[in-house]
C-alpha cells in the first residue's frame, strides 16, 4: 500500500481505544495525526488549521459527526472541500446515505476494515496531493 507521506489527517472520534488503534495506524504509515475527541472540538481544530483528511465518528457527544460535516461543508476557502471519511459502529437503515447527502466522502462501519480505510486513505490523500500541486 502506497501512502502519501506527510498528509494530516484529523482523527475525530469519543473513544480512547478507537482513536488509539487508528492513531497508531496512521503513525506507522507516516501520516500526521490530530486528535479530537468530538465534533466541538473537532470544529475549532478545522478553524485553526485545515486538514488534508477528516475520519470522523458519527456518533459523539456535544456535536456529532454530521453536524461536524455540516460545518465544515459550510467553511469558506480551502476547507470546505477537505475530504471526509465517516465511521460509525451503528449502521442503521438510512445512515449511510444521510452521511454522503450530508457532506461525507465515504463511510465505513466499525469494526473498521483495516485495509478498506488504507485504500480510502490513500486514494484520498494523493487526490489532495495532485490537487495542491495543480493549483501551485
Amino acid at each position: 500500500m502506497s501512502f502519501v507521506s506527510g498528509s494530516t489527517v484529523l482523527l475525530v472520534d469519543d473513544s480512547d481505544d478507537i482513536r488509539l488503534m487508528l492513531k497508531q495506524m496512521l503513525l506507522m504509515n507516516n501520516y500526521r495525526v490530530i486528535e479530537a475527541s468530538n465534533g466541538q472540538e473537532a470544529i475549532e481544530i478545522v478553524n485553526e488549521r485545515c486538514p488534508d483528511l477528516i475520519l470522523v465518528d458519527l456518533n459523539m457527544p456535544r456535536l456529532d459527526g454530521l453536524s461536524l460535516v455540516e460545518k465544515v461543508r459550510a467553511l469558506k476557502g480551502k476547507c470546505e472541500g477537505v475530504p471526509i471519511i465517516a465511521m460509525t459502529a451503528f449502521h442503521t437503515y438510512g445512515m449511510k446515505e444521510a452521511a454522503i447527502q450530508t457532506g461525507c466522502n465515504e463511510y465505513i462501519t466499525k469494526p473498521i476494515e483495516m485495509e478498506r480505510l488504507e485504500k480510502l486513505l490513500s486514494g484520498y490523500l494523493q487526490y489532495v496531493v495532485v490537487r495542491q500541486n495543480s493549483a501551485s
